[in-house]
């Protein structure tokens, strides 16, 4: 049987930030897949990642047809989009992704995983916007560290990754990975899969093949599509983010931020000793 690959996820996985000729996205995946195999197109490609998409509709959506298929790779790269919504539950998005690592994993598939960087920093949002997003995202990667290791899946360390603060592997949105970053990307995958044998080509080259982010472009994109993210963003997000932004200011002018912290750190760890037990305790992962 032919090894398959399927992506699951977000607009990140999706390819936003990398167009192809004639229009729509490629992205890290399609990278990725053609250097899995000996040859181009050994190992194909399913991408199931659908723009906008939350943890929990990952695993409702995408989940039942990536397990129909017993990939033999599957990546889960999904989360940011949940720390950026009104209603944001760390314990919501650890019930999905374990659920979603889980099975694939029962079924013996490989399953690839990345930690996210903050899109409060990527945005260059004021600090007291900036800070609960961060400690949001914080906590959603604090997830994704615990149930990649208790499903022993391969995890890309991508927020700490030195890539991360060069502004050239960033599309003119700044929240998706321009063609150099899916590249990057793509490269860090292979490498951790190359590290347990399960690759057969080379790395994924890094040569461009596509124009690099401009201001010119980063001024279109607000002027056409960017208006709309913010302003769907904005109506769901602000009027709860405004609140968090007052309550990071109140605690820190009285010198108590670490409380918020704390308190955060107390929900994912609820939230990990929450899933159901594998065959050992859920435990925190750094």
């Amino acid at each position: 049987m032919t090894p398959l690959f399927v992506a699951l996820g977000d607009s990140l996985t999706e390819g936003l930030g990398d167009p192809v000729a004639g229009g729509g996205w490629r992205g890290w995946a399609p990278l990725l897949a053609d250097a899995l195999g000996e040859r181009p197109g050994d190992v194909p490609l399913v991408n199931l990642a659908r723009s906008g998409a939350l943890a929990a509709e990952v695993a409702q959506e995408q989940l039942p047809r990536a397990r129909a298929l017993a990939p033999r790779f599957a990546s889960v790269l999904v989360g940011a989009n949940d720390t950026l919504r009104a209603a944001f539950a760390v314990e919501r998005v650890a019930a999905a992704l374990d659920r979603t690592h889980g099975t694939l994993s029962a079924g013996g598939t490989v399953v690839l995983t990345a930690c996210l960087p903050d899109p409060g920093r990527m945005l260059g949002l004021p600090a007291p916007l900036a800070r609960p997003l961060a400690r949001r995202m914080r906590a959603v990667n604090t997830v994704v560290h615990a149930v990649s290791a208790r499903y022993d899946g391969v995890h890309v360390h991508l927020a700490d990754h030195p890539w991360v603060a060069d502004r050239a592997t960033w599309s003119v949105d700044r929240l998706h990975p321009s063609e150099r970053g899916h590249r990057l990307l793509a490269r860090g995958f292979h490498t951790a899969l190359a590290a347990r044998g399960l690759t057969a080509g080379p790395p994924p080259p890094l040569t461009l093949d596509g124009p690099p982010p401009t201001r010119t472009g980063s001024l279109m994109w607000m002027a056409t599509r960017g208006t709309r993210w913010v302003a769907d963003r904005c109506t769901d997000l602000l009027p709860g983010l405004l609140a968090l932004a007052v309550q990071e200011c109140r605690y820190g002018l009285a010198g108590s931020g670490r409380l918020l912290d704390a308190a955060a750190e107390r929900a994912t760890r609820s939230a990990l000793a929450a899933l159901s037990e594998p065959g050992g305790a859920a435990t925190m992962a750094g």
